[in-house]
């Protein structure tokens, strides 16, 4: 939390532990994202990027740690106070998660049908204003399946945009686009950010897109942050495994039974006598 006369940040994260059955993912985890920044977390694949926005988002519970939204500490609130946190973040699925069987307007509509009693004229103005923002005014009657992957994307994140949160959440926006239609993307959370001077979390492995949409990007390795930063402060860095990554240097060759077994125990192992 945050001392007398400090802002208190948008998402607040501490010593945060969650682990899947008996395997650790995320090993006490601890930053801040400042109200109306653009953080993101960078990191490979299993590296515990998408645990994290699952348990800020409230869909994972953390094991030890807290995390703390808007001021509100959720580690223990129960599943219709998370409800009431969730209605404030907005958040646009890897595979876009739209409904096949609604039209691009009825996913969008949905969470206003589903936590609001407005109108249905109001809504469809909602609607058409939001799609518009992303650049798909003219698509509101079409199916899921009749648009491309970069317009499903965008389909989505008018539909996060449907209750207008004041954070917003991304989970690998460019997976799977064409670098053209990716940066068309990127260029759609810069745009969004300006219009609603909101809050923004995305999680990628793509550097070019983190680079050029972060205000502050954190580095997470095998559950650990090595680094965080301005975007300049990461790119300046000399920490190894923050070069590694930048520099795409691929891991060392594993040569033998042995190397492989120390690599992942982390431990050389003991020779029979």
């Amino acid at each position: 939390m945050t001392g007398l006369g400090q802002v208190t940040p948008a998402i607040s994260v501490s010593g945060l532990r969650v682990s899947y059955g008996g395997r650790e993912i995320l090993h006490g985890i601890t930053f801040d994202v400042p109200k109306g920044d653009t953080v993101v977390v960078l990191g490979g694949s299993g590296c515990g990027k998408s645990t994290l926005l699952r348990t800020l988002v409230g869909l994972q519970r953390p094991t030890a740690g807290e995390v703390w939204i808007n001021g509100v500490n959720t580690t223990h609130l129960s599943e219709r106070q998370m409800d009431s946190i969730r209605l404030k973040m907005g958040m646009s699925f890897q595979a876009s998660a739209l409904f096949g069987s609604l039209t691009v307007g009825e996913n969008v509509a949905l969470p206003l049908r589903e936590h609001t009693k407005l109108e249905d004229s109001t809504i469809e103005i909602m609607v058409r204003i939001k799609l518009g923002q992303v650049g798909l005014a003219k698509f509101q009657d079409y199916m899921p399946s009749q648009l491309s992957g970069g317009m499903r994307k965008r389909a989505a994140v008018a539909r996060a945009l449907a209750m207008d949160p004041e954070i917003l959440f991304f989970d690998e926006p460019s997976a799977g686009l064409d670098p053209i239609i990716a940066a068309g993307l990127d260029q759609l959370i810069l745009n969004l950010k300006k219009a609603y001077a909101i809050t923004i979390m995305v999680v990628t492995h793509e550097l070019a897109s983190a680079f050029l949409i972060a205000d502050r990007v954190v580095l997470l390795d095998r559950g650990k942050i090595v680094t965080m930063g301005t975007r300049d402060e990461i790119q300046a860095s000399t920490h190894p495994r923050v070069r590694q990554f930048l520099d795409r240097v691929p891991e060392p060759e594993v040569t033998d039974e042995l190397d492989a077994l120390e690599s992942l125990t982390g431990e050389r192992a003991k020779e029979e006598p």
